[in-house]
């Protein structure tokens, strides 16, 4: 049967947020949710701040089993509602995905989350790295946190900690256009190609669904305000429903969970100067073989760092992983405080 609609989005008391209030938007997004989908049964798909629970009311239509995570208080009895008029269908938690295991020790603030009672809640466990995803989020990125979030989440993915400790998980997030462009830069693109490009793509099987205007969601600013961040140098006229999904095989070969830390931050490095010479780079890390190893690789010697595809940037670590420069006490320490400053 289907569900009545969802009411309208209070204004007032709440952190910036946007929303899917639009019937015809819902109906488009659980589409590409469920796109391609052959697995008996689908896998749960938790949803990050449903708000008035227009999707969420879509994707139940759609025979979705949903869990959703809400921080608001004012949201949480029509979801409860709805959680109560269904057999098992929808499960309501309280909590903020987007404050997901904060560091620092003590007992968590609501409404701060912890992956394992989270996931715990969802009757979900973990499974083998090389499994079927267990489990799809959506959510729309905070503007706000838009990078720190996903800064947040490329940790989580390389340590296999977190919600990854759970195993291959799936994220579809609404991002801003400009923060697609990053994502998917390919090198040579001056105002985009990042270390962030490169690790991201390393990490994941990057897919855009849909493309929709900023105008076609609901803001609780006052009047409606869309509040349209600013971009000079990237297109960011629409915002983009992206799916991430880990690689099967990232963790192959010399990469491991263990070691991680030290290649984000040997890309990392690298683009501290983008037009700087891989060799040089290399050497000022005292390496003997620079020469010999880029040869190995295939990889011109006059090679800038903007100038290398993500998996060239394995390869160069993977070969480094046999020298002893990873092996040295600064580097490692460097590594760890890198680590350290991004989770902040």
């Amino acid at each position: 049967r289907l569900v009545q609609q969802a009411p309208s989005v209070p204004r007032k008391g709440l952190p910036f947020r946007r929303f899917i209030a639009s019937p015809k938007l819902a109906g488009t997004v659980q589409r590409c949710l469920q796109d391609g989908a052959s697995r008996d049964p689908l896998p749960v798909l938790l949803e990050c701040a449903p708000g008035p629970g227009v999707l969420t009311r879509t994707l139940l239509n759609a025979g979705v089993r949903v869990v959703a995570l809400e921080s608001n208080p004012a949201f949480l009895p029509n979801l409860q509602s709805l959680e109560n008029s269904l057999d098992g269908q929808l499960k309501v938690i309280s909590g903020d995905f987007f404050r997901l295991d904060p560091l620092g020790s003590g007992t968590l603030k609501p409404p701060a989350v912890c992956s394992e009672k989270l996931f715990d809640a969802m009757g979900v466990s973990a499974v083998p790295w090389r499994a079927d995803v267990p489990v799809k989020i959506f959510g729309i990125l905070p503007q706000n946190k838009e990078r720190t979030t996903l800064w947040r989440l490329l940790f989580a993915l390389y340590e296999c900690s977190s919600i990854y400790r759970y195993g291959r998980i799936e994220l579809n997030f609404f991002v801003s256009e400009k923060e697609y462009k990053v994502l998917t830069a390919k090198p040579g693109e001056a105002s985009a190609y990042q270390a962030f490009s490169v690790l991201w793509q390393v990490g994941c099987e990057i897919q855009l669904l849909h493309m929709e205007p900023w105008s076609s969601f609901v803001t609780n600013l006052k009047n409606g305000e869309l509040a349209i961040p600013k971009s000079v140098r990237l297109p960011n006229d629409h915002l983009c429903l992206v799916r991430l999904t880990p690689r099967q095989n990232l963790f192959t070969g010399s990469l491991e969970p263990t070691n991680t830390s030290t290649f984000i931050f040997m890309v990392k490095q690298c683009f501290a100067k983008p037009t700087c010479r891989l060799t040089d780079r290399l050497n000022s890390w005292s390496l003997d073989d620079t020469d010999q190893v880029l040869s190995s690789l295939a990889i011109q010697k006059k090679a800038e760092a903007r100038h290398l595809c993500p998996e060239d940037y394995r390869r160069v670590f993977e070969a480094l992983q046999n020298s002893s420069v990873f092996t040295e006490t600064w580097f490692h320490d460097e590594a760890l405080e890198s680590v350290r400053n991004i989770n902040l």
